[in-house]
């Protein structure tokens, strides 16, 4: 039944989930009642484990070659995905999850801005014109913290997209035989390790109560499942509706956590950060009308050609093509 699906569909249908099972990530910080260094020292463990498993099922004596052919990623990459996983916590537990997830949409933006800063990229009007209106509303979220919740936390929060952004654009310049680009996944693992280590050092070696280790124990199942299905996505879709379909995180994760833990985002934050969605939102739609225009116009539509490209994944291939749309934090 599944490949009786439409390409497009598929890959909609696995970013989706990939993002659902993303969203509760925030509440499960705020649920929690460990210290920061214990939970990020067992966040770190399980989910490493998790991942280390599933890249061991599918490459079996061939993970090390294929952590190799990662080049400067093996490096790079780790370091970020920890540096954002820390930076996410941290400024979960200073200031409201809301304000956390709008501020990780700046991710694609600061992306840009490292391409065209590190390796020459140029960028369109329209991006300069999202990066001042998200820059607008940021620091309209900002305001709203004052005397609220922390106006650190917000910085720290910055770090957030800093960190995915250096993650997906040093990922998406290794280049491979493979039209699908460098499996950057199978370094994940490392990435859980340099999260890890820090944790063990400021003494989170310890074990949690029973609740926070089912609530740990299920982030790392959950965020195993949602990294592996938002770095599938760009196997069946253009980033640019990766990037639409990553919207729904601040948005479903806001509500958990409103819901859940009863935590109401201050006004201010609330235009500030529909400011920032809404122009990421505008940007990502008008480019899927010019990119529509160009295929009526007789350009090759570029899903066309990732579909011939795709094969059905097999159990050695099932991570590559990522290096478009949003990495893990």
């Amino acid at each position: 039944m599944w490949s009786r699906l439409p390409f497009r569909l598929r890959g909609y249908l696995i970013t989706m989930m990939g993002v659902l099972f993303l969203s509760p990530d925030a509440l499960l910080v705020k649920a929690t009642t460990v210290d920061i260094a214990t939970f990020m020292f067992w966040r770190g463990l399980l989910l490493g484990l998790t991942l280390l498993g599933l890249a061991w099922w599918r490459y079996g004596r061939e993970l090390p070659a294929a952590v190799k052919a990662c080049g400067p990623a093996a490096w790079w990459c780790p370091l970020a995905f920890a540096g954002s996983a820390w930076a996410f916590v941290i400024a979960n537990r200073l200031t409201s999850a809301g304000n956390v997830l709008v501020m990780m949409n700046l991710a694609p933006l600061v992306a840009a801005l490292i391409g065209w800063w590190v390796f020459g990229e140029r960028l369109r009007r329209q991006t300069w014109v999202v990066i001042v209106v998200c820059v607008a509303g940021a620091c309209l979220m900002a305001s709203g913290e004052i005397g609220v919740g922390s106006p650190l936390g917000l910085a720290v929060a910055l770090i957030v997209p800093l960190c995915i952004a250096i993650n997906t654009t040093v990922a998406s310049a290794q280049k491979s035989q493979s039209r699908r680009g460098v499996d950057t996944t199978v370094i994940l693992p490392l990435g859980c390790l340099a999260m890890m280590l820090p944790g063990a050092l400021l003494g989170g070696v310890q074990l949690p109560s029973a609740v926070d280790m089912q609530y740990l124990l299920a982030m790392g199942v959950l965020l195993t499942v949602a990294y592996f299905g938002i770095q599938t996505g760009p196997r069946y879709l253009p980033g640019a509706e990766v990037s639409l379909v990553m919207l729904l995180e601040t948005l479903v994760g806001t509500l958990l956590v409103w819901v859940w833990v009863g935590e109401v985002p201050t006004v201010a934050a609330f235009i500030g950060g529909g400011v920032i969605v809404a122009a990421m939102l505008i940007s990502t739609l008008r480019d899927l009308r010019r990119q529509r225009e160009k295929v009526a116009a007789g350009a090759p539509d570029s899903r066309e050609l990732l579909e011939e490209a795709a094969v059905e994944p097999s159990v050695g291939s099932l991570g590559e093509g990522q290096g478009e749309g949003a990495g893990p934090r």
